[in-house]
This record gives C-alpha cells, sequence and structure tokens, in this order.
C-alpha cells in the first residue's frame, strides 16, 4: 500500500496543528501519562519533528494551556448587546457551548492552572457587568457575580456526564439562580436593590429575568 504523501505545513500551521493534538490528549489523559511520541503519533509526524517546533514536553504542555485559556476566554468575550437577561442567558450558553464542542476535560486541564482559570474566570466577569451596564460593582454585588461564575463552571463541566437536565432547562435554571442570588443581596443593600430593579425594568415581558422575578414574587 503507497503511504498518504504528508501534507506540508509552514511553522506556525504546524504548531497551531501540535497544540491541537496535545490539547485534545491532555484534555483526555492525565498529563503524566502524554507522551511526545504520543503527540508525535497522534499528528501524524515524527518525536524529533516535535522538537523542532517546541522545546520540549513542558514547552507544549504550556502551550496547549495557553490555548484552552484563549479559546474560553474568546467565546466569553461575545458582543454584548442584549437585554441583561439574554445576556446571562449568553453566558451560560457559552460555558455549555465549551463543554459540547471540546469535552469538560478541558475545563479539568484549566482548573488545575489557577492563574490561567482565574483569567477566564475575569473574563466571564467583565462581560456580565457589561450586560448588566455596571460599570463600578460594589463588594456584594461582585460577590454575586463571581459566584454566579463558579456556579455556571460547575454545572457546564457536570451536564457532559449523562446531560440529566435539558440544555435550555438548565440554561434558565441557572439565570434564575442569579437573579435569587441577587434578591437576597438587594434585601441587604440599596445598590444591589436598584441595580436588581433597573434589569427587570428593562427586560422584555418574556424575558429570562422576568420569568424568574415572577416565580420569587410567586413563592
Amino acid at each position: 500500500m503507497t503511504p498518504r504523501p504528508r501534507r506540508r505545513m509552514d511553522v506556525e500551521q504546524r504548531r497551531r496543528q501540535l497544540i491541537t493534538v496535545a490539547l485534545d490528549l491532555f484534555s483526555e489523559h492525565p498529563p503524566e501519562d502524554v507522551s511526545l511520541d504520543d503527540v508525535a503519533e497522534a499528528a501524524g509526524i515524527s518525536r524529533p519533528l516535535v522538537y523542532h517546533y517546541f522545546a520540549g514536553k513542558q514547552s507544549l504542555y504550556e502551550a496547549t494551556l495557553r490555548r484552552a485559556a484563549d479559546d474560553l476566554t474568546a467565546l466569553l468575550t461575545a458582543p454584548r448587546q442584549l437585554p441583561p437577561g439574554e445576556g446571562l442567558l449568553a453566558v451560560a450558553g457559552r460555558f455549555l457551548d465549551f463543554v459540547e464542542t471540546h469535552g469538560a476535560g478541558r475545563f479539568t486541564l484549566l482548573r488545575a492552572h489557577p492563574d490561567l482559570i482565574d483569567e477566564v474566570r475575569d473574563a466571564a466577569y467583565g462581560q456580565l457587568l457589561g450586560h448588566l451596564g455596571v460599570e463600578t460593582p460594589g463588594p456584594r454585588l461582585e460577590v454575586v457575580l463571581r459566584s454566579w461564575i463558579s456556579l455556571a463552571e460547575t454545572a457546564a463541566r457536570w451536564w457532559p456526564d449523562g446531560r440529566r437536565i435539558p440544555r435550555a432547562e438548565l440554561e434558565s435554571q441557572l439565570v434564575h439562580s442569579f437573579v435569587a442570588l441577587t434578591a437576597v443581596g438587594a434585601a441587604h443593600d440599596d445598590g444591589m436593590a436598584a441595580v436588581l430593579r433597573r434589569i427587570v425594568a428593562e427586560e422584555p415581558a418574556d424575558g429570562p429575568f422576568t420569568e424568574a422575578a415572577t416565580a420569587l414574587a410567586a413563592l
């Protein structure tokens, strides 16, 4: 059987290919169980050629972490021209988009490196402030926002395992949880109460914030 001719790539194309291949491997297996031989085999090249593009396994591993963080950060920094509730729904959806596209392993990989996962969380935090129209949040609102990001992240990592809640329902539940958290804070903080009143007032009648506020009022 005639071997398939190897497709020639320029330096950046080959580096991107190796990072993509390595990222899949590191996401599926403990990093210590992945060798450069594994990466070379998956990429269809020789081990010495891997060294042509990366100094070694650690160099390649660091590049894959950077890619994972950049991919999720880019996903979370999409345009903000949405009503507040739809904006939070979109952020929740992007966390789930990430695990649907890449699997939960990339979250696990990033969580082992606090500096990188904190970059992602800061991007999500900035995105939420933009959707809510808040430039300088008080400490209580910051606690709510950062707690909500952790909740959305945890839900996204857990959800692919069986998908026991329909995706649309989970997204809606995450938005409702933000309203509930904010409502608790608003009971003790006039600034949070003002934010909550404003964002509910700005929400369309059929928006997820209005739905959550109505459900809370009915309890």
